[in-house]
């Protein structure tokens, strides 16, 4: 079989709880269209209860759907779980596993669980790229919060699926090993494997991923390029320091909204699409004063991410 141009394909996917025992009926995904490019790094962001856990248990094989079409690596889930499933490694918000595991056994564990033979498992290549080779034969309930969540990523990669799915994989996860994670993540990316990560460190979705999709309250709000979504905002700022303190609004500046702070400090806000950098330099530098320092701010994922899912 030839590699799919997408990932992974999602057609009107809906899925409906008709709750009980306390719990009103909800609609969790309102027909969701989507699709993950083969060897993007695609972002999947939303608010908590915006629907990202019941897609992701979707294509996990974890919850059925209720409408819609899905297919993963070119095998639709409902025609080709087995190979659907196998296709795809899920890495889980919540940790959870056999506290009386060691890491070893519970690789090996899920290793078997997915038909990997024993002469092609990787359980220690994997235990070393996470870096808890010293930790191999530990009991699992010993292990940091860090070292749990890496090592639900390790359980994650046994059967070498070519999808990767990160929920929320480096909560609880210190600085150093972040990187470390996102280094191992972006190797496994060079040689192909596509990744799908949801985070709420919104800084880090826009260093690591091409793609993102954005979903409110069960609907896709967003799905671009990185670089175009960044460019939904087009509002900029220029923070200048000047030789001197400004005693009036310089000509030139006159329709632009500023603030002029103590310590000769001047803000001035303007739109990209409207204006050029080079016409407000000018216009200070009309005006008599001599910029000692400056700093442009641009919008940021998370100023888009609060436009797109703030409730009106």
């Amino acid at each position: 079989m030839s590699h799919p141009e997408n990932a992974i394909e999602i057609r009107g996917l809906r899925k409906k709880y008709h709750g009980g025992k306390g719990f009103p009926p909800h609609e969790a995904l309102k027909g969701i269209d989507l699709d993950v490019p083969r060897g993007s790094f695609f972002g999947l962001l939303g608010p908590n209860g915006a629907g990202k856990s019941t897609l992701i248990n979707i294509l996990a094989g974890l919850v059925n759907k209720t409408e819609g079409q899905v297919s993963v690596w070119g095998f639709d889930i409902d025609e080709a779980p087995r190979n659907a499933r196998n296709s795809i490694g899920v890495v889980p918000q919540e940790i959870s596993f056999d506290a009386f595991f060691t890491p070893r056994e519970a690789l090996e564990l899920q290793a078997g669980l997915y038909g990997v033979r024993k002469a092609d498992r990787r359980t220690d290549e994997i235990l070393a790229a996470m870096h808890l080779s010293d930790k191999a034969n530990a009991y699992s309930r010993a292990l940091s919060g860090g070292m749990k969540r890496r090592l639900l990523v390790a359980k994650a990669m046994v059967h070498s699926p070519p999808i990767l799915v990160l929920d929320e994989p480096t909560a609880g996860v210190d600085i150093e090993l972040r990187q470390q994670l996102w280094e191992h993540i972006r190797a496994l990316k060079s040689g192909g494997v596509t990744i799908m990560l949801t985070t709420h460190y919104l800084e880090e979705a826009e260093q690591l991923c091409d793609r993102i999709a954005i979903i409110n309250q069960g609907e896709v709000v967003a799905n671009e390029t990185t670089g175009d979504l960044l460019q939904r905002i087009d509002e900029r700022e220029l923070v200048m320091r000047l030789d001197r303190p400004v005693e009036a609004t310089p000509d030139g500046l006159r329709d632009f909204p500023i603030e002029t702070e103590a310590g000769n400090r001047l803000t001035v806000h303007y739109s990209a699409s409207k204006h050029r950098v080079d016409e407000v330099l000018g216009a200070v530098h009309d005006a008599g004063y001599s910029i000692l320092d400056l700093t442009m701010r641009q919008a940021d994922l998370e100023d888009v991410f609060m436009q797109l899912t703030s409730r009106k």
